[in-house]
């Protein structure tokens, strides 16, 4: 028989536990924390003799307090510890943020993620936030965004459906680079035909689209697709993310995603990989996702 003192003690437990929860999801996890999750892949459409390790930074949303200039420079210097061969940035860098105390102008953001150094260099594209809190190129209905323009600036290459070749251990491969899908809310800058068009070999391609909701466009030929903008829902529990901002809801929310290409007779495998990413945006609160550096491996290993 459940007491009334029982039950008390059971209820002052539960609210306690509830407000630590609640505490460690919006003032620890979101600032505090740091990981780097790491990928083992090698995709059908990637010569296992090409071996690239790649950095990816995903929606950085920088503003005071939670991710500030000395939180970008621990980003900045946790991602060149890594050595990889090639660093690739896939959009929100503006803070899409209610609950801060102050936005970081374009240019000094900028400036920190110059510090990032690969021998392939650093590879950007734009999200969402990066127009939608750019009052102009919204008034204008086009770019040239601030976002691009800093990051520009600082000698970083901004993709908006464009592609280059890249070279490795005498081995070719291409990046591309989407724009944003959602850049005017209902309506976006992104080309995918026209972007691919401009591959001109048959050399493997590694595809940068903020939001993944055109993962499943993405034909075969494409051996990776990279990702970010759902923030793993910012809340995600044995794997279930309740709110994820995609058409798709939790498909394509977080992780390593494998489908195949029903548009190829060979039904190849196509591979998509969604970054948790490092801010917040609407609210700063984050659980079971924390702020994330992507780091992929390509090559050697055979991907089942």
């Amino acid at each position: 028989m459940v007491t009334r003192r029982g039950f008390l003690k059971f209820t002052g437990a539960s609210l306690a536990g509830a407000a630590a929860l609640g505490g460690y999801a919006f003032g620890i996890e979101p600032a505090w924390r740091l990981r780097v999750q790491r990928y083992a892949i090698t995709p059908p459409q990637w010569p296992r003799s090409l071996k690239l390790r790649a950095a990816v930074i995903a929606d950085l949303h920088a503003c005071e307090p939670w991710v500030g200039v000395k939180r970008i420079r621990q980003i900045v210097q946790t991602t060149n510890r890594l050595d990889a061969d090639i660093v690739f940035l896939l959009g929100d860098y503006a803070a899409g943020n209610s609950f801060m105390s102050a936005a970081i102008a374009a240019d000094v953001w900028a400036a920190e993620l110059a510090k990032l150094a690969a021998p392939l260099g650093v590879h950007a594209v734009l999200g969402n936030h990066d127009w939608w809190e750019d009052p102009a190129a919204m008034k204008n209905g086009r770019g040239p965004t601030l976002a691009g323009q800093a990051l520009e600036a600082v000698g970083i290459k901004v993709y908006e459906n464009d592609a280059v070749r890249l070279n490795k251990d005498g081995q070719s491969f291409w990046i591309a680079g989407l724009g944003d899908q959602l850049a005017f809310y209902n309506r976006g800058v992104d080309d995918l035909p026209g972007t691919l068009a401009k591959i001109t070999d048959g050399d493997p391609v590694i595809l940068l689209a903020h939001e993944p909701d055109i993962f499943p466009s993405v034909p075969g030929r494409v051996a990776l697709t990279l990702s970010g903008h759902t923030h793993g829902g910012q809340v995600r529990l044995f794997g279930w993310s309740p709110v994820v901002p995609s058409h798709f809801g939790n498909r394509y929310a977080y992780g390593h995603i494998i489908e195949q290409d029903s548009t190829e007779r060979s039904m190849v495998q196509k591979h998509l990989i969604v970054s948790g990413g490092l801010g917040c945006s609407v609210a700063p609160v984050r659980l079971g996702v924390p702020p994330e550096i992507v780091e992929i491996e390509l090559g050697g290993l055979l991907t089942a």
